[in-house]
């Protein structure tokens, strides 16, 4: 039951977070903004994020849809991060997160750019973290398994990946989510990238 009435929150949400958006309609490769409206991450969900992700300093951390950038910054000042990358299609957000970046002293190790997350290479990464919407999942699922090398870690707030087995989910109680979208808590996903066959 709790499941079932997680799900219609979740598609409740969705909803509202897809009215945000210029178009309902919009297609991923012209209108890549559709995917994630922007919505702030509060800290607390930020810092279980990383740790979920076991983030060190030999990681590099890419963030798909970084909106302020806060999860990269604090990958590389609070976790130690090695390098970190954060994109946005939004080019006030990346500007914002870049002045972020400099101002906590990690701009030598920490980047954002304005780009369509479809398009990013995330090659090199060795932890992705993701907050979209649940029409974005699918295709970046395939796109993720594709790209990252196995055993590459991939946290997801809130919308799972269609396919993809979880290793860990952890549920946060964030009051003060429910402010922003409406939902009292927070699930996170982990996954790994698995060996290809």
């Amino acid at each position: 039951m709790k499941q079932l009435k997680h799900a219609f929150a979740i598609a409740l949400v969705a909803a509202a977070q897809l009215s945000l958006s210029n178009s309902a309609d919009a297609q991923f490769s012209s209108k890549p903004e559709a995917v994630a409206p922007y919505a702030a991450t509060l800290t607390v969900v930020v810092d279980a994020m990383l740790k979920l992700a076991d983030v060190g300093p030999d990681d590099f951390v890419v963030d798909l849809g970084s909106g302020d950038g806060r999860i990269v910054i604090a990958a590389a000042t609070r976790f130690k991060a090695r390098r970190g990358l954060g994109v946005d299609i939004e080019p006030n957000l990346v500007k914002f997160s870049s002045d972020s970046a400099a101002q906590a002293g990690v701009a030598d190790r920490v980047k954002f750019r304005e780009e369509d997350l479809f398009k990013t290479d995330v090659s090199e990464a060795t932890v992705v973290t993701v907050y979209l919407l649940p029409r974005a999942m699918p295709p970046l699922e395939q796109k993720l398994l594709a790209e990252l090398k196995p055993g590459t870690r991939v946290v997801v707030q809130d919308y799972p990946f269609p396919t993809w087995r979880a290793e860990r989910v952890v549920e946060l109680k964030t009051p003060d989510k429910e402010t922003s979208v409406g939902l009292p808590y927070a699930q996170l996903y982990l996954y790994k990238v698995p060996a290809r066959k």
